[in-house]
């Protein structure tokens, strides 16, 4: 793979990684969009707003476990036809989304979409690493990232007024119509990609080794940080910093783009030293959300704090994903779709956490219960770094063997 890498010229590298981009701002749209249709899907499907929240939680369980079930079923096929599958299968879900009007069946195609985004996340990793040269694996791992971070600053706000113009099942369509853009750019840009390592059950037991572990539960744990304040930033602003209506929209479209210009930037970190990015982005999230506590009735201090709060949440996000697939060695192909299941797991765990604060306390308690995590960050974060590699004879990793990641001495 390292001969494919040298004979890709800078533009065509550029445009492989500018589809995996768009791929990832699309299907992170697609997740992301049904919470502002929320209540037309229960109304057309004639189910409670309670009972559709389901829609999110089965989006979620497909991803953080059909996800790495498909990657596990697919880990010896090329990857690039991987991706035009994963696609396409994305797109069919989706019409058949728009055709039903059976809930049972909509929430069975979500879990579908939520697994093929899954599939197509880790094989996304796994083609960006194959079109840089070695120096560049963090900043090409960031750019994929950053389709997600773009997603919740400007595919939902986007995909909202699609929905509440033409209908959810409109801004489903309007996933479908990228999602075909997608599918093209693939067929079209991405090179072949083919596998690296040896099967599913050799690579379980790197990808699953403790130290592999270790990093995915500060995954766990800085997701559950942001989101049990994140998921009820909008009472926080509502109740504290007194702001409402269209400026509630201004703000989380700062802490949107912050997060986009956070994993950009945290790309280029993670290529010098992913292991120290994690220890002070760690700090910065604790930082930015102490000061978000004490500054929470001061407006424009409270839009600074979520600046600085989204570009260290996305700026550790590359360096996650890399420390994972180089510490998981031989295991690594396998591994690099597990963070997004310890991120569902920890945002489900980080809502559920910030809910019992503002149901028992006050919308300042979600700062603090996020708080509380932040530090416990901070502290793995260090600990984490002290982890090594397997060294094993005649076996690389696909970061290593394609593409080695630098890491601090």
């Amino acid at each position: 793979m390292s001969t494919q890498q040298t004979a890709l010229s800078v533009g065509r590298s550029n445009l492989a990684l500018a589809t995996l981009f768009l791929g990832m701002f699309v299907l992170g749209s697609g997740e992301l969009l049904v919470v502002g249709v929320l209540d037309r899907i229960a109304a057309d499907l004639h189910v409670t707003i309670a009972e559709a929240g389901t829609v999110v939680t089965v989006y979620a369980l497909g991803l953080a476990i059909g996800g790495p079930i498909l990657t596990a079923l697919t880990i010896k096929l090329e990857k690039k036809i991987v991706l035009i599958g994963t696609v396409a299968l994305f797109i069919v879900c989706n019409l058949l989304a728009v055709l039903t009007s059976n809930y049972g069946l909509f929430l069975v195609l979500r879990f579908l979409i939520g697994a093929s985004q899954g599939l197509f996340i880790a094989g996304a990793f796994m083609a960006a690493m194959t079109v840089v040269p070695p120096e560049r694996i963090g900043k090409a791992i960031g750019i994929v990232i950053s389709g997600v971070a773009m997603s919740g600053a400007l595919g939902v706000p986007l995909g909202t007024l699609v929905g509440q113009t033409l209908g959810w099942r409109g801004s489903f369509m309007a996933i479908v119509a990228g999602a075909v853009i997608v599918l093209a750019g693939t067929v079209v840009l991405i090179p072949t990609v083919p596998p690296a390592g040896a099967g599913a059950g050799h690579q379980a037991k790197y990808a699953f080794a403790p130290r592999v572990l270790a990093v995915l539960f500060l995954n766990f744990i800085v997701f559950s940080a942001v989101f049990a304040v994140l998921t009820y930033l909008v009472p926080f602003l509502q109740r504290v910093t007194g702001i409402s209506g269209g400026m509630l929209s201004v703000f989380l479209l700062a802490y949107g783009v912050a997060t986009a210009v956070g994993s950009f930037g945290g790309g280029k970190f993670a290529d010098r030293n992913a292991s120290l990015t994690l220890i002070i982005g760690s700090a910065g999230i604790a930082l930015s959300l102490l000061v978000l506590y004490f500054v929470g009735s001061i407006a424009w201090l409270v839009a600074l704090a979520l600046l600085g709060w989204g570009l260290s949440f996305y700026s550790i996000v590359p360096s996650l994903q890399v420390r994972v697939i180089t510490l998981a060695g031989p295991g690594g192909q396998l591994a690099q779709s597990l963070p997004v299941s310890a991120a569902n797991v920890g945002i489900a765990f980080g809502a559920f956490a910030g809910g019992v604060a503002i149901d028992n306390h006050s919308a300042s308690a979600t700062v603090i219960t996020g708080l509380i995590f932040a530090v416990v960050t901070i502290a793995v974060a260090w600990g984490t770094s002290f982890l090594k590699p397997p060294v094993v004879d005649g076996e690389s990793s696909p970061a290593a063997a394609s593409s080695s990641v630098p890491e601090p001495a």
